[in-house]
């Protein structure tokens, strides 16, 4: 069992394969955090606590006269606002005599074997099955990852509700989940005005924050910052985890490395509003809060009723950034993605979007998915522009209805004869958005997010659905639903392309508005989980103007996401860096672009772009009409390649080994296979210089006294992973190469 609980003491320790995280009741019935790190002995962290008489640090009540004991000063588990602790709350109520001032006190505990599961939100799993679940019952024991529960339930002394905190052991994956249930258990509504999902003090220690910001077509910058006395937090009010901020945070000792020291994990499985918020308090004390954003956020409860907050997936890394990465690479694409794709091989694919935008009829399409499957491309996505009235990105939204006159044929009858062209076949929705030049739109104004008396916000000239209503969504289900039915389909793209504002909803009455974003992010879980469940065989691939909403909760539906609208080999190098941190290669939609590139203008090797887009899910988005038989020949090659390292690539362990950001004349990275057995080495020159001084990189994940072949030439693992191995000399500009290392046969 991975949960320990000793009664005497009412401490609370739980372990992964490395890690250790403990908490216990104290006297006074409060939920103290004990300690997160390296897994030691189940011995009681709370002997680290300094009591001290603080000035200006009130005490509880029932603490009598002693001075030394405050909830300002010490590490809490689950700390509530107005209990004396002037830190930043993980919980504020407010009750219904307007009060908030909230106090909690350990009330009870169950250990369950098995991983717990939460209604209608994303959570990671830990058996086949319990994938298809939608209620807290946890999976059968022994299935999957070792996994087990323990509910902790907290008690508000004014008997007006429970908080259940919920943490997931998942013992063999090194990771430790946690969420939140409020059940409300007066005779009056109370309303959650802020709620996170996870918090962990830590008593001492320098840390920095690593944190990951952008903006469209460049996302997911990697920043590392070193915390200073007060808050720093990243977030979005956005309505979706947002292009700006990620919510993944890494908190580190101030030397860690890529594989060197002590670094924590945070990852927040959730696609709307969050904030993830880091303080040095005044007893220099670090506290990590991750949760709901509360800025658009105020949540009715009403009697009897329960709200389950998100789940957070926490791990902790001894051996530094890289390992820190590979524990949730290897948890989201085992235990997070569902369904075939999961582990079965993604086809290659061609988009047409890059290639002919809005332009296109139904001959070219064919045209176009001809020189496709000669190439080796499986899959043909039809994108934006086969609906409605939709030439232009002004109108059409909302009314998912064939539009037979400019296909100049059905889409059955398209799809059938790309199928017969040995392709496979695939389509864009955008099914949260609406144009006002729509017939859905002329026909049910109130279904769009609009405030009464108010011009609405637009973007892109679309409004957007309200998604929190349930007539919508199943009104918008059944029209996507009627053109999958009528065609052989096998992919589906869905796409946001715009954020949300003017939060109404018309179902909702005025003192529950608050609720609108969260119900949005519900509603949309609602859509998607319907759909996997029609469509178990479909490949569904997330999108919100590329990587606006790329977050784990996502991944829980769509086991892979556009990573960005940018398509610039170059500058996808740091937009993949970036999202390797939180996210596993398998999940990245990456593709080929034509050149000069559509966002940049940038002219990088055809060779180059393939490298980058290969340490994605690949494929191609571009006119293949167009390119030279020199070019075709190349692609070919490209496919074939991929495929045979396909295992590689998506399975492999993922070594950053330099980055992209800093000046370098080459960057590089690996993917190993767990048994060190081979690697893929990728290198991109970023700069040429004549006559220029030789190169080196160290390679990691083989194994040290074994010996290996790299074109040719026999090298010992050691000397590659301490001395490196010289790199080929870049001719031109961003040109790349691809190095296979495979161990030698023993003798």
């Amino acid at each position: 069992m991975a949960i320990l609980f000793d009664s005497t003491s009412r401490l609370f320790t739980l372990t992964t394969a490395h890690s250790m995280y403990q908490m216990k009741a104290d006297r006074y019935g409060v939920l103290l955090h004990t300690w997160f790190g390296m897994k030691g002995s189940a011995f009681d962290y709370s002997y680290r606590i300094a009591y001290a008489d603080r000035g200006f640090s009130g005490n509880p009540y029932d603490a009598g006269d002693d001075r030394t004991y405050s909830l300002d000063a010490l590490p809490l588990e689950f700390p509530a606002y107005g209990s004396g602790d002037y830190r930043a709350a993980a919980l504020k109520v407010r009750y219904p005599d307007g009060t908030s001032a909230c106090d909690l006190r350990y009330l009870k505990h169950e250990i369950r074997e098995g991983k717990y599961s939460l209604p209608g939100l994303p959570a990671l799993y830990d058996a086949p099955d319990q994938e298809q679940q939608a209620h807290e019952t946890p999976a059968p024991a022994g299935c999957g990852s070792r996994s087990d529960t323990l509910i902790i339930t907290l008690e508000d002394t004014r008997r007006m509700f429970y908080v259940h905190l919920y943490y997931g052991v998942m013992e063999d994956l090194d990771i430790i989940t946690r969420a939140v249930c409020v059940e409300n258990h007066s005779e009056d509504d109370i309303y959650l005005e802020n709620i996170q999902s996870v918090c962990v003090d830590y008593l001492h220690g320098e840390y920095d924050l690593h944190t990951f910001y952008g903006r469209h077509v460049k996302e997911r910058n990697y920043q590392r910052s070193p915390l200073m006395h007060g808050s720093q937090s990243v977030g979005s009010t956005r309505g979706t985890s947002s292009h700006q901020y990620n919510p993944f945070l890494i908190l580190s000792d101030r030397d860690t490395t890529e594989d060197t020291g002590n670094c924590y994990g945070f990852s927040f499985l959730y696609s709307g509003d969050f904030l993830g918020n880091a303080e040095l308090d005044q007893y220099n004390q670090t506290r990590l809060l991750l949760g709901i954003h509360p800025d658009n956020f105020c949540y009715c409860v009403r009697p009897t009723e329960r709200f389950y907050a998100p789940e957070a997936a926490l791990a902790y890394s001894a051996q530094g950034l890289g390992r820190l990465s590979r524990i949730f690479h290897r948890a989201y694409r085992t235990h997070l993605c569902r369904g075939k794709w999961t582990a079965k091989r993604r086809p290659v694919l061609l988009n047409d979007w890059e290639g002919v935008y809005f332009d296109f009829d139904g001959d070219k399409l064919i045209q176009m998915a001809r020189d496709a499957a000669d190439l080796g491309i499986e899959l043909f996505v039809m994108d934006d522009g086969w609906f409605g009235k939709r030439d232009l990105d002004v109108s059409g939204l909302g009314d998912w209805t064939v539009n037979v006159k400019k296909l100049g044929c059905t889409l059955k009858e398209l799809s059938d004869q790309i199928h017969g062209l040995g392709l496979q076949f695939g389509i864009w929705f955008e099914p949260e958005g609406i144009n006002e030049d729509s017939d859905l739109y002329r026909a049910h104004p109130d279904w769009a997010f609009t405030i009464p008396g108010k011009q609405p916000t637009r973007s892109r000239l679309q409004l957007l659905l309200d998604f929190s209503r349930e007539d919508v969504r199943e009104y918008i289900f059944s029209h996507i639903c009627q053109v999958l039915d009528s065609a052989r389909i096998e992919y589906l793209k869905w796409d946001l392309n715009r954020s949300l504002a003017d939060l109404y909803s018309a179902s909702l009455p005025a003192k529950r508005q608050g609720e609108v974003m969260h119900r949005y992010v519900l509603g949309l879980y609602d859509m998607l989980e319907k759909l996997t469940q029609r469509y178990p065989d479909m490949l569904i691939e997330g999108c919100s103007g590329g990587g606006g909403r790329f977050d784990a909760g996502m991944l829980y539906y769509t086991p892979q996401i556009w990573c960005s609208d940018d398509t610039d080999a170059i500058e996808r190098l740091s937009i993949q860096y970036g999202t390797s941190f939180g996210y596993p290669v398998s999940t990245m939609g990456s593709h080929v672009s034509h050149c000069p590139n559509e966002q940049t203008r940038r002219i990088t090797p055809l060779n180059t772009r393939a490298t980058v887009a290969m340490s994605g899910t690949f494929g191609y988005e571009l006119d293949v009409n167009k390119m030279t038989e020199e070019e075709k020949t190349i692609v070919k090659a490209q496919i074939r390649e991929f495929k045979e390292y396909y295992d590689l690539i998506q399975y492999g362990d993922y070594y950053r080994l330099t980055d992209p950001n800093k000046v370098e004349a080459y960057h590089g990275w690996e993917f190993a296979a767990p048994d060190g057995s081979e690697a893929l080495l990728c290198i991109v020159a970023l700069q040429i210089h004549p006559n220029g001084p030789g190169r080196w990189m160290c390679l990691k994940g083989l194994k040290a006294d074994s010996v290996y072949l790299v074109h040719g030439q026999k090298y010992p693992g050691d000397a590659l992973m301490n001395s490196g191995l010289l790199l080929p000399t870049a001719t031109e500009e961003y040109e790349s190469f691809r190095l296979h290392i495979v161990e030698c046969p023993a003798v």
